[in-house]
């Protein structure tokens, strides 16, 4: 305490001869904005296709509505910087593999010392798009068989085909499950380990420790916290615009690898149904992705409120 006081003193004796002398009032620290660097991930790309629609492919989707969203956020927010993991329909990175494209991105938004992660994605369910043909018995007929003693009659179905519409729409937003299995400081230092790279940032745990393992586990909690937040505001913002909301779900299985090894906040959003047909047309609309923006940026406002009321 006496040494706070102390610090406290000697600043202000700093600030009053650095007036006298000069004139000037020392230069107010500059608190990095909450938002600070958001890292915008536009899913699949270039030979990953992703979710393919009756007429459209979700990487395209994915990368049109990502682009909207880094304009708006600039816009809405001009403290903050934005960056993209790939702003072209190739692999993020330009790289050869799905494998190398999934490290580029985690690695990517790790090294720009992002302070959020935001993958856009399309979603889909059923056989195909649009619909499928399915059959169905509406009757039964006799049919005989063989002559004689060795002829038999027996029931076999007679069946129909008809069309099955999918019908399945609506928004999800997934998180990496933070109280289940894995951490995420875990992930980050095996692939800077199997890659060979080094970085100074603090999320550069040994993990041979017990004191690594505490210490990333309250970074994992806290992640948890911050990406259950926004993800939970972008859902209800979708909901409040007429979108029909699946909610906010964990993941904790491998290969979401943009969730699990990004040393940040992250939320994966599935923005809707390409294998809905009128879904599918929303998504590739200028209406439809405008707002899909805008109920993400309606998330990020009530997000930084939240976390600067917090500070």
């Amino acid at each position: 305490m006496f040494k706070r006081i102390t610090g406290i003193i000697v600043f202000a004796v700093s600030s009053c001869l650095l007036i006298a002398f000069t004139g000037k009032k020392p230069a107010p620290h500059k608190q990095k904005p909450v938002l600070g660097t958001i890292i915008i991930d536009p899913g699949h790309g270039g030979m990953d296709p992703g979710t393919l629609g009756a007429y459209s492919r979700e990487s395209r989707v994915a990368l049109a509505v990502s682009l909207k969203l880094g304009k708006a956020i600039k816009a809405a927010f001009p403290d903050s910087k934005v960056l993209f993991t790939r702003t072209t329909d190739i692999l993020s990175g330009n790289v050869r593999t799905l494998k190398e494209s999934y490290y580029y991105r985690s690695d990517f938004a790790n090294q720009s010392n992002g302070d959020l992660f935001i993958s856009i994605h399309c979603n889909m369910v059923g056989k195909k798009a649009g619909g499928w043909y399915e059959k169905k018995i509406v009757s039964y007929k006799n049919v005989t068989t063989g002559k004689g003693k060795k002829k038999k009659t027996k029931k076999v179905p007679v069946y129909k085909s008809y069309y099955v519409k999918n019908t399945h729409k609506g928004t999800e937003t997934y998180i990496w499950a933070a109280d289940r299995v894995g951490f995420k400081g875990e992930a980050i230092n095996q692939r800077q380990e199997e890659s060979g790279e080094k970085n100074d940032s603090s999320l550069n745990f040994d993990m041979s420790s017990p004191e690594a393992r505490i210490r990333a586990q309250l970074y994992e909690k806290k992640y948890f916290s911050k990406s259950l937040l926004l993800a939970n505001f972008v859902e209800e913002a979708f909901e409040k615009g007429g979108r029909k909301s699946y909610g906010v779900k964990q993941r904790n299985e491998e290969g979401i690898w943009v969730l699990q090894a990004t040393g940040m906040p992250s939320i994966l959003v599935e923005t809707g149904f390409l294998s809905n047909t009128e879904e599918e047309k929303y998504l590739n609309s200028e209406k439809g992705q405008n707002e899909v923006v805008a109920a993400i940026i309606t998330a990020l406002k009530k997000y930084k409120t939240a976390l600067e009321a917090t500070k």
